[in-house]
């Protein structure tokens, strides 16, 4: 069924082959037998604002894969897909502080005896717990925070309105189309597959690291392409 046409509430059904097949072909088409866009987009790693830059471009949409140009834009859509993915991490930075923050924080003098110097504020016992239970939470807001960034950030790259990325509602109902489960597995898939092969071909002797660095372009533009997918797997809301 044409994803224009599903009910509101339907959860569709997800091919990954599909998403791995037509990102790695748009990868290949993108780079392979094009030196010169390939070598630009080396060093625009380098340079990296123009790297985030040209993937707001692929998420975008752009069939086939587009030029390196209009440098300016390309660092100005780079920061601003920086700064998203910076707003988006707060709250697991915050939860990664927060154990330590526990432990170490004293408590108010008021309550200790005289002399006896700053106590924690959990015991050392408490503090594990409070730290394992942190970590679990922990788990699972980073698998949300990450699904819910990721279609912030193709939503950005559709619209060129940072705003987009920060509508809380319009992406829940979005990946609510999509499916959460199926978000999941999807980017589960996708970081398996690009972790294999970087597994493999630093296997190679003496030139794997290199192989691995040449590729980091494809590397960069199957994820971008293959997230954009994911994103117009069903229709995202007005």
């Amino acid at each position: 069924m044409n994803a224009r046409f599903l009910p509101e509430h339907a959860v569709i059904h997800m091919d990954y082959v599909r998403l791995l097949s037509e990102s790695f072909e748009y990868a290949k088409d993108a780079i392979w037998g094009r030196w010169v866009r390939w070598l630009l987009l080396l060093i625009s790693t380098i340079i990296f604002p123009l790297i985030y830059g040209y993937t707001v471009r692929v998420m975008s949409g752009t069939k086939p894969a587009p030029e390196l140009e209009g440098w300016i834009g390309l660092f100005i859509d780079g920061i601003k897909l920086i700064v998203i993915t910076i707003v988006y991490s707060i709250p697991l930075i915050i939860l990664t502080l927060l154990p330590f923050a526990m432990y170490f924080i004293p408590i108010s003098s008021t309550v200790t005896p005289a002399g006896s110097g700053p106590e924690p504020l959990l015991s050392p016992e408490l503090a594990v717990f409070a730290a394992l239970a942190i970590f679990v939470i922990f788990i699972v807001a980073a698998i949300i925070i990450g699904i819910l960034s990721t279609f912030a950030v193709v939503r950005f790259s559709r619209t060129g309105r940072m705003g987009e990325a920060f509508r809380i509602r319009t992406l829940l109902t979005h990946i609510g189309r999509v499916g959460w489960l199926n978000c999941f597995i999807a980017l589960l898939v996708m970081g398996i597959v690009i972790a294999i092969v970087q597994f493999v071909l630093m296997l190679i002797p003496v030139i794997g690291w290199l192989l691995t660095l040449l590729l980091t372009p494809a590397f960069i533009i199957f994820s971008a392409r293959y997230v954009a997918l994911l994103y117009e797997s069903a229709p995202a809301p007005a």
